[in-house]
């Protein structure tokens, strides 16, 4: 299994504060936010970590190279960011073995990749979605929702919901068999953000019988997207430091 790192964008909606910079390369407590991804899964039996870079690619490449405390390092370029799927369809061609997606500017406190692993490596399970319980509903308007039954087979994911279906927080860190670019060129267009969404990547496998399971990752997420965002990852960072 390979593991891929999003991290191309701007991080334009913080505004002044990330002015300039690669929204995964800001300081949170001393470590740049991408670095609390990298150390989440140096452990993890991968055989290779494939970060996408874009805007600002040299902050990333000057900083970490080729390889991350024993795990090697290949840069995808991603020249225009036209959203998750696209940097998954730029990465194609490294993705020869099944792999865990995670996105530069998320933090997940604790996750349980291994458990996720486990997970995925159940029989017929084509993909996982990590997901964490939230008490706020509106935060998962932020990211998606999911539909599932009691033995955590979804059924339908939906993309910044006004009405989720529970209170499962959707997270970019997802397995998927390396089978499931071949779902990236049936995904249809966002209508409202003009790019294609994981959601609907996902619900591409779903609608043609892959089975797609959810795990419950963290119980605290954060995906930084605002200085709001950013004020209350370093509040609870600090506090569990």
């Amino acid at each position: 299994m390979k593991a891929l790192i999003l991290a191309g964008g701007r991080g334009s909606r913080i505004n002044e504060f990330a002015a300039g910079s690669n929204k995964c390369t800001i300081p949170l407590n001393g470590k740049p936010i991408i670095e609390y991804n990298l150390d989440a899964i140096k452990d993890l039996d991968i055989s290779e970590i494939i970060i996408v870079v874009g805007y600002k690619a040299e902050e990333i490449i000057n900083r970490y190279g080729n390889n991350y405390k024993g795990k090697r390092i290949q840069y995808v370029i991603q020249w225009e960011q036209k959203g998750l799927v696209h940097a998954i369809e730029n990465s194609k061609e490294f993705l020869t073995e099944d792999f865990l997606l995670l996105l530069g500017d998320e933090l997940i406190y604790k996750p349980d990749h291994t458990g996720m692993m486990n997970r995925f490596r159940e029989s017929d399970v084509f993909a996982v979605c990590g997901v964490v319980p939230v008490s706020n509903m509106e935060k998962i308007s932020k990211t998606y929702s999911l539909f599932q039954d009691d033995k955590n087979t979804i059924y339908r994911l939906v993309e910044k919901p006004k009405k989720p279906f529970n209170n499962l927080m959707g997270t970019g860190n997802c397995i998927f068999n390396k089978d499931i670019v071949s779902y990236i060129e049936k995904t249809p267009i966002n209508y409202n953000r003009k790019e294609k969404e994981l959601p609907d990547l996902i619900q591409c496998a779903i609608d043609e019988g892959r089975s797609i399971k959810s795990f419950e990752i963290s119980t605290a997420y954060f995906n930084v997207n605002s200085r709001e965002d950013f004020d209350e990852a370093l509040k609870f960072f600090h506090s569990t430091d």
